[in-house]
C-alpha cells in the first residue's frame, strides 16, 4: 500500500485544540516540503522513485506525441505558434533546415528543385513538413525539398 502524505490524512481527533480546521504553520511547512519534493518521503525506496520517474517520462513522451499530432492538423497559425512555443518551453524544438546542406541521417527528401547554381546543389531549398527534436534527440525528421544541379 502506498504511503499517504501527512497533509492528506488531517483528521482532528476528539481532543484537538483546532476545531476550525486551520493548519498550524509547522504543519503547513511540512505540507509544502512534501508537495514540492524537498522532504524525504516516509518509506519511499529507489524502486518507487524510479517507477514514478519512468511513468513521468512515458507520460511526457505521450503528451509530446499528442501535441505533434495536433500541430500537424492545426489550421490556425496562432494555434500552431502556441503549440510550438509550449513545446519549445520543455525542450522540444521545430527543425526547419532551409539553407543547410541536406543530410539523409537528419532530413527526409520529399522532392527536388533543379538549379543552375552549383553552390546550391545538395542544399535544402524548403521544408515541406517541419521536423522536431527533443533537446538533441530527433523525434521526427523534417521532410524537405533539395536543390539539384541540372
Amino acid at each position: 500500500m502506498r504511503a499517504v502524505p501527512s497533509w492528506f490524512r488531517r483528521d482532528p481527533g476528539p481532543g484537538s485544540e483546532d476545531p476550525t480546521g486551520q493548519i498550524p504553520a509547522q504543519s503547513m511547512a511540512k505540507i509544502i516540503e512534501e508537495a514540492d519534493g524537498t522532504a524525504a518521503a516516509d518509506g519511499a525506496s529507489n524502486t518507487d522513485v524510479n517507477s514514478v520517474m519512468e511513468r513521468a517520462l512515458a507520460d511526457r513522451q505521450a503528451l509530446i506525441q499528442l501535441c505533434l499530432y495536433a500541430l500537424d492538423r492545426a489550421r490556425s497559425g496562432g494555434v500552431v505558434e502556441r503549440l510550438e512555443q509550449g513545446l519549445a518551453g520543455i525542450g522540444v524544438t521545430a527543425v526547419r533546415p532551409d539553407g543547410q546542406r541536406f543530410d539523409p541521417s537528419l532530413h527526409e527528401a520529399g522532392g527536388a528543385v533543379v538549379t543552375d547554381d552549383p553552390a546550391l546543389d545538395g542544399v535544402v531549398a524548403e521544408t515541406e513538413v517541419v521536423g522536431f527534436a527533443d533537446h538533441e534527440t530527433l523525434l521526427r525528421a523534417p521532410v524537405v525539398t533539395v536543390y539539384t544541379k541540372r
